[in-house]
């Protein structure tokens, strides 16, 4: 299903989990299963005001627990479905290394731009994002949320609007922020992005 009718009624809810210990001091958390902070919990558990308002046909969460426990406590754990395409960007010999750190021997890099050694580049995070928008055109639901993660979302607003990995770093993420993306008329926009206002 590509850009059609069939739906134009469609609108996609991001939401980023909340704060980790990592996410406080900028280390890069791809697959390692950092838990949500005290904090992180409450900013998850504020989700709930404005989820409720909104009647998903479809929850889609990463496995790793900080992604979890957010949807858990947004309260729409019981209808969510665990997916793998919704992991983190995979940073390989970058996990847990801050930008700053890389930056040291790489003064120029960007993970948008060049991906991670022994991790996934920005084809690879954007194929993956695209087969995850495909399953969720295929699937008939007209309300989507999609609990996951800073990079990967972004990675995943800009494959909605038809954007490269690169231009990806111009969407920044807050943790426990919402997003939602939907259609003006036929074309795909982002409706608003990184609302952190329930916080």
């Amino acid at each position: 299903m590509s850009d059609s009718v069939s739906e134009i009624d469609l609108s996609i809810v991001l939401v980023r989990h909340g704060e980790t210990p990592w996410s406080l001091t900028g280390q890069h958390t791809g697959r390692t299963d950092v838990p949500l902070t005290e904090n992180g919990i409450l900013q998850a558990k504020k989700l709930q005001g404005p989820l409720s308002k909104i009647p998903f046909d479809l929850v889609i969460s990463s496995p790793l627990s900080r992604a979890m426990d957010t949807c858990k406590a947004a309260g729409l754990l019981e209808k969510c479905q665990v997916s793998d395409l919704a992991l983190e960007w995979d940073y390989g010999d970058y996990e847990g290394v801050t930008s700053a750190e890389i930056h040291q021997e790489r003064p120029d890099w960007n993970i948008f731009d060049h991906g991670a050694p022994q991790g996934e580049s920005p084809k690879d995070i954007s194929l993956r994002a695209r087969t995850l928008l495909d399953h969720v055109l295929s699937s008939g639901a007209r309300s989507v949320c999609v609990f996951s993660h800073g990079h990967f979302l972004r990675i995943f607003g800009a494959t909605w609007i038809d954007e490269g990995a690169h231009n990806a770093k111009r969407l920044a993420l807050s943790t426990a922020s919402i997003s939602r993306l939907g259609h003006e008329r036929t074309t795909r926009v982002i409706d608003f992005w990184n609302s952190t206002g329930h916080l």
